[in-house]
């Protein structure tokens, strides 16, 4: 989908010197606000920007933003873990 608006030329400028850089900028921040409302997964975030999961990692940890991972997420893990590795 192509996504066309308008800013003012003032405001563009706070996001970069090229049409190109604004709109990298603001498509990073729009993918940052749908990582932390819940919308976008890591994945989902990484297809967005063209990162694999490394450079997803690496993008959210520059910009401040913790992983979406609780409690009940590492339990899952663990217990996938636990079933597909033995034991000694």
């Amino acid at each position: 989908m192509m996504l066309t608006f308008d800013l003012p030329d003032q405001l563009a400028q706070q996001w970069g010197d090229t049409p190109a850089a604004v709109q990298r900028h603001v498509l990073e921040d729009a993918a940052i606000e749908g990582y932390r409302a819940g919308r976008l997964s890591l994945r989902q975030l990484g297809s967005l920007l063209g990162l694999d999961y490394w450079q997803v990692e690496l993008f959210l940890q520059q910009r401040g933003v913790g992983l979406n991972y609780v409690a009940e997420d590492l339990d899952a893990d663990s217990a996938t873990l636990a079933r597909i590795l033995p034991t000694s």
